[in-house]
């Protein structure tokens, strides 16, 4: 029963996943990506306070040590700020089936800063794996014109690419915390969003936002808010709590781009290419070949 509430929770926070690069693309052509951020990254921040509050962990943000709120910061500034700015440069570039498809290469970056990082040494199916899987982003990026490496959008691209760096990053040096996955993730909001709203000032996006955005774009927003980092992130946690066997769940993640690629074909109208299904292929048999021989 447990492991069947957990593949519930688990193809939930998989299906708000999949949803949300089509999100991204509505919600750009009404806002700039520093307006995404902070419209998203405020209704992440108050859906999360209200977590707390109905958990009974409110307090716990005004109770922490220095150490933690300096890691807040750090970590707020990675995510969602960083991350967020080059993920969504990245969509209002590219189009959602190349930006959502490379996006799924970060577990092998992860791989790789693991190294100098945490001390770990890549194997041969590491290395195997990364290079399946680049070569599926070059497949992807390249649209299948691979001996003529010409790029669509070339700083599209790098975003793309470092976003998936930025989050590795995080995600790395999050392992060190020992402290409940809510609290600190509503605390990272917390430090990010004055950072985010001041940069939106000094841009002049924060006035624009309020003066000329169309309720498509705050709409979208919100959506991106509660279904990113707010409801699939409590679904995800409550399904690896829930579950007794892990992996079958963590193999759940691989219906999501497929779902995601529907999504942007019937929603976004937009054609999916075959070096996209290619390219996509790819990084994923290199995450499977990572997943099942690394160790």
């Amino acid at each position: 029963m447990a492991q069947q509430r957990a593949m519930f929770f688990g193809l939930a926070a998989v299906l708000c996943w999949s949803t949300v690069a089509t999100a991204f693309k509505l919600s750009l052509q009404h806002l700039t990506p520093t307006q995404l951020i902070l419209v998203a990254s405020l209704t992440s921040w108050l859906f999360l306070l209200g977590v707390l509050a109905v958990q009974g962990k409110f307090r716990a943000l005004f109770r922490q040590s220095s150490r933690h709120y300096l890691n807040a910061l750090l970590f707020g500034l990675l995510n969602p700020a960083l991350y967020y700015c080059l993920l969504f440069t990245a969509y209002a570039r590219l189009p959602a089936q190349e930006a959502q498809a490379i996006n799924y290469s970060w577990a092998i970056v992860m791989s790789f800063l693991a190294v100098p990082i945490l001390g770990q040494k890549l194997t041969r199916a590491d290395l195997f794996a990364a290079l399946i899987c680049y070569f599926g982003v070059v497949i992807i990026a390249t649209r299948g014109d691979v001996l003529g490496m010409q790029f669509e959008d070339t700083f599209g691209l790098v975003c793309a690419l470092l976003s998936t760096l930025v989050w590795a990053l995080y995600w790395i040096l999050n392992r060190r915390q020992e402290q409940d996955a809510i609290l600190g993730l509503c605390l990272n909001f917390s430090f990010a969003l004055p950072v985010l709203g001041l940069y939106a000032w000094w841009s002049g996006e924060l006035l624009a936002l309020f003066n000329s955005v169309a309720w498509q774009g705050w709409a979208g927003g919100i959506y991106v808010g509660m279904f990113e980092t707010g409801l699939a992130f409590l679904f995800w946690l409550q399904a690896m709590k829930l579950a007794t066997n892990t992996s079958r769940i963590a193999n759940l993640i691989f219906i999501s781009p497929f779902v995601s690629l529907v999504l942007i074909a019937v929603i976004l109208k937009e054609p999916i290419l075959i070096s996209t299904l290619v390219g996509l292929g790819l990084i994923l048999t290199g995450l499977v070949v990572q997943q099942r021989y690394s160790q």
